[in-house]
């Protein structure tokens, strides 16, 4: 990161930060939620017109259409993290981020006006359709298992199938469907919402921070124009790629943030609270707790800098991105949880955003991978290095 660099991410970032902290934060007590607790798209868009206002909307993607450099990219999405409506209200918030950056990096220019505009503008949420039933044998961390089918007619594909965890379907206006052609994994752009494309149910979850929720939905004769194709039929996987370690480090980066602000509201509580003749930090178990929410908080920082500086160089970095997302995941889980114990029962109440802050990462420790998955796939690499080594 040059000097120049620095001191332009690091004014972002104070910016973001503030508006974090000002503005949005105090929407967290808005009862503006959908049938689960997700904030209502009225809401987003509330906010989103305050950050426009403000200058902080889309924050990681200059006026000139430049993304910042992951490691850039970090710092300020941290920021965003401090509250669980920071990301939709500054929109750094998943998926849209994730798609954002995949079409912003494989996009035709046509594509990127008509899809990516909206979404860099904050004025539309997106939908990234992968994920399948496991009713249906489909693919879910194992993405070759995917049943929904392309078949090509003319100058369209016909696409059928059922996904499952869709984040942000209920409300979206662009979509990004994977299916499965005789070539191969493919990746199209849709315009939503689509007759073809039903939401069969939102299922609740252990998390509400995403607009739209999770939905299960059918897609029965989905017609989509070929020039709507990302790439060329059978490379969605490799256009897959391209999204994942990025995507998967931007998680780690906005729950950073948010466990930053929920060990800030912890530490607060463990000081003013008083028990058995002293305040809660003068005895050593809470206080340990929260020396070791320090320490794991700047291990998870450099994990993610360390992640940010291999994905900069241009490498895919995926060995390194499954690294940091075990890591990162579970040790803001361990956070949280200290976080909700040093709270007691008003860490479980809704009082603070402790206790959803522990949901939320609780469930990022299944998205964009399981830690059991990631591990497994470090020792298959292990196990591959090891042949090399002893040919």
């Amino acid at each position: 990161m040059t000097d120049i660099g620095a001191e332009r991410t690091a004014e972002i970032a104070t910016r973001v930060e503030a508006f974090v902290r000002d503005v949005v934060i105090p929407y967290e007590a808005d009862s503006r939620r959908d049938h689960h607790g997700c904030p209502t798209d009225e809401l987003v868009h509330e906010l989103r017109d305050k950050a426009r206002l403000a200058g902080v909307l889309t924050p990681h993607i200059l006026a000139n259409g430049n993304h910042l450099s992951q490691r850039e990219t970090a710092i300020v999405l941290q920021k965003s993290g401090l509250s669980p409506l920071g990301p939709i209200a500054v929109n750094t918030a998943a998926p849209d981020e994730g798609n954002m950056y995949l079409l912003g990096k494989v996009g035709s220019p046509e594509l990127k006006q008509r899809f990516l505009a909206p979404l860099v503008e904050g004025r539309a949420r997106s939908a990234f359709f992968m994920t399948e039933p496991a009713t249906d044998n489909g693919a879910g961390s194992d993405p070759s298992m995917m049943q929904t089918t392309a078949v090509l007619d003319g100058n369209h594909w016909v696409v059928n199938g059922r996904k499952a965890f869709i984040t942000g379907a209920q409300g979206a206006k662009v979509g990004i469907v994977m299916a499965k052609s005789s070539d191969g994994a493919c990746m199209f752009l849709v315009d939503l919402p689509d007759p073809a494309i039903r939401i069969e149910r939102v299922p609740n979850t252990i998390d509400n921070s995403m607009p739209g929720g999770h939905a299960v939905v059918t897609i029965n004769q989905l017609r989509i124009p070929a020039d709507q194709m990302l790439g060329k039929s059978g490379e969605g996987f490799e256009y897959a790629q391209i999204r994942l370690a990025p995507a998967r480090l931007s998680h780690c980066m906005r729950w950073f943030g948010a466990c930053v602000r929920a060990n800030e509201i912890a530490s607060d509580y463990a000081n003013r609270r008083q028990a058995f003749g002293k305040p809660l930090i003068d005895h050593e178990g809470v206080g340990f707790m929260l020396a070791e929410n320090i320490i794991e908080l700047k291990q998870s920082e450099l994990m993610i800098d360390w992640c940010a500086s291999v994905l900069d160089t241009g490498a895919r970095g995926t060995v390194e991105s499954s690294m940091t997302k075990i890591s990162v995941s579970e040790a803001l889980m361990r956070i949280a949880d200290r976080c909700v114990q040093i709270m007691g029962g008003t860490g479980v109440t809704d009082d603070t955003i402790v206790e959803q802050v522990f949901r939320e990462v609780r469930a990022f420790r299944i998205y964009d991978g399981p830690t059991e998955v990631h591990k497994w796939s470090l020792a298959k690499k292990i196990k591959r290095d090891w042949k090399k080594s002893h040919a």
